[in-house]
């Protein structure tokens, strides 16, 4: 028997060596990435980066070994450095200081990976302005990453880091810090020198206090220190003078924070352990639209609750009042009262779900005529004067506060002579409300250059006149209770718009000129027929903190919808969808938005 030829005895090995072949990218996404600058490395199940992604700018392509010809859009010696590396749900354990052979990177994207650690080479990328490490197990941020003076956006979330390195500060340009869901128990003091800091996100750590250097951060707008230990908020924070939105949730707080921060809007403390407001507290908030206080201890309402005047919505869901004061009624602009869960006194239980407009009304016959009132039609001559329509108008509100009302008076148009006492005076809020008009009226195009708050709630409008687009300062817009079914495509040019109220009207879809308005920050559609959302499309209004869907006939809330994360306050109670889940809805919008990109399909 003649023995077996070398030849044959190779190939028996061959399966077990290309198993051993290194991980490699597709030659096309190489030759592209060349061409753009861009390489998509997501979600492909890698342990390691092949080593021809960090040479992509250094080695000589393939084609070019070859004795080949090259077409104009070929030509690789024209290529363009890689500038978005997304490496993004892998299985990456490190990084190799080969990471430095890119250092023209913009973008480098990490998320969703296994890194315990970090390269010192990150430091030599000096382009980088987007760097997204969250969802890892870095226990630690490396000295060298805070050279990066070009960092506009490092998201940290989702790690395990206890401590930060006192050289952050040195990020100059960084405005935007995500340290959520974290080990951290302080926070360096130089947090203070990220002067062009934006949004600050803090929440899920171990804080049990935030430090005085954070009153340094003059441009934060936003500030998430949710779910830590706090039991006291330094009065300090006021210094951030840019500050709109301030979320205090699941803390250990006992007092409303007194902060009189003039920009603040949109105030979050549910879930602490406030058991009283006081006067003080409440008066600093000037400019306040939004403040949550569900799930505290509170056993009473002040009067002073009428300070609010700027109030929009206020959240007393799971506290202990028994009884509500018919002064909350007199705040002049709020929309939306949430009072479930408390063991209310003298109110039906039917009231309470005929929706904040109804119990509002109610109050508003609680309260008894006040003395204030004589004195001021002792001086009626001086203050007001009667139109042969008997309509009073109040000179006083139109001069100095600028303000002209006409509301209750279930009239089906609004006489001339209120236009004519309103005339070159700078109007910049009407309210109309509560009236029987069936058109917008054409005269308050007289006011288009200060208008910035209209209210013609509780009409008869079936149509919305073109005519009002064309106010294009208006900043509120309040539709309720009429009869509306669509609003026209012109509103896009109302690029000021930062609030729409459409509850209890006739609409069957989504607005489509809503969607256009990157301005807006809150939609209140509830008790309509809406049938579906777009998220997509929702997600382009970057500043939409408050969205009300309640009472409407959604069928199925799209997943994709828990990725609009600029919203705070969701509502989609009493909608025929069977998830999420009741108990789901119950523990509000964090745990909805949560579920629901848990079920986005990957």
């Amino acid at each position: 028997m003649s023995r077996p030829k070398r030849a044959d005895m190779l190939d028996t090995l061959a399966g077990f060596r290309a198993e051993k072949t290194e991980v490699t990218v597709p030659y096309g996404l190489l030759k592209a990435a060349r061409k753009t600058g861009h390489l998509n490395l997501s979600g492909r199940g890698l342990t390691e980066v092949p080593p021809n992604v960090y040479r992509l700018n250094k080695d000589t392509p393939e084609e070019a070994q070859q004795n080949v010809s090259f077409g104009e859009s070929d030509r690789w010696w024209e290529q363009t450095d890689l500038t978005k590396l997304l490496l993004s749900s892998n299985q990456l354990t490190h990084l190799s200081d080969d990471i430095r052979l890119l250092p023209g990177l913009i973008v480098l994207d990490l998320h969703d990976n296994q890194l315990s650690s970090l390269p010192s080479a990150l430091g030599e990328l000096q382009e980088l302005q987007q760097l997204r490490l969250s969802h890892n197990q870095l226990r630690s941020l490396p000295v060298e990453v805070c050279t990066l003076k070009n960092l506009c956006s490092l998201k940290l979330q989702q790690n395990l880091l206890e401590s930060l390195p006192e050289e952050l500060g040195q990020l100059e340009n960084l405005s935007e810090l995500d340290l959520s869901n974290n080990h951290l128990k302080d926070l360096p003091s130089s947090l203070g020198q990220l002067t062009c800091l934006q949004k600050l996100n803090l929440c899920h750590n171990k804080l049990s206090c935030l430090p005085d250097c954070l009153a340094q951060l003059k441009n934060v707008k936003l500030l998430d220190c949710s779910n830590n230990h706090l039991t006291e908020i330094p009065a300090s924070l006021s210094e951030m003078l840019a500050m709109e939105q301030l979320y205090l949730r699941h803390n250990k707080l006992q007092l409303l924070p007194k902060l009189p921060a003039p920009m603040l809007k949109d105030l979050y403390v549910g879930n602490n352990q406030i058991e009283q407001l006081q006067m003080e507290q409440l008066a600093c908030l000037t400019s306040i639209s939004l403040l949550e206080l569900r799930d505290n201890k509170i056993k009473t309402l002040p009067e002073q609750i009428t300070l609010l005047n700027t109030l929009t919505r206020l959240d007393l869901t799971n506290n202990d009042i028994t009884i509500l004061p018919a002064s909350l009624s007199l705040l002049p602009n709020l929309k939306v009262l949430l009072l479930e869960g408390n063991p209310l006194r003298g109110i039906r239980r039917d009231l309470l779900t005929k929706g904040t407009s109804e119990l509002l009304k109610y109050l508003r016959g609680r309260i008894k005529d006040l003395p204030a009132d004589k004195p001021e039609r002792a001086n009626e001559g001086h203050t007001a004067m009667t139109l042969p329509s008997q309509a009073r108008v109040n000179l006083h509100d139109i001069k100095t506060l600028k303000i002209l009302v006409y509301s209750e008076k279930q009239a089906s148009n609004i006489p001339d002579e209120l236009f004519d006492a309103a005339a070159d005076q700078g109007v910049t809020t009407v309210n109309f409300s509560k009236n029987q008009l069936t058109s917008i009226p054409f005269r308050l195009l007289e006011f288009q250059s200060s208008l910035s708050d209209i209210n013609l709630g509780f009409n008869r409008l079936t149509c919305c006149s073109p005519d009002i687009c064309k106010l294009l300062q208006l900043i509120h817009i309040d539709f309720g209770n009429n009869q509306l079914s669509d609003l026209p495509p012109e509103m896009s040019n109302l690029t000021k718009l930062r609030s729409i109220t459409l509850n209890y009207n006739r609409f069957k879809s989504f607005p489509e000129v809503l969607y256009q308005i990157v301005s807006l920050e809150v939609v209140l559609l509830g008790n309509n027929q809406v049938n579906g959302v777009d998220p997509c499309r929702l997600m382009k209004l970057v500043h939409l903190s408050t969205l009300d869907l309640s009472n409407n006939d959604l069928l199925k809330i799209p997943p994709e919808l828990g990725l609009c994360t600029s919203l705070r306050c969701l509502s989609l109670e009493g909608n025929p969808f069977r998830t999420p889940r009741t108990a789901i809805m119950a523990k509000g919008t964090d745990a909805v938005m949560e579920y629901l990109r848990s079920r986005i399909p990957t």
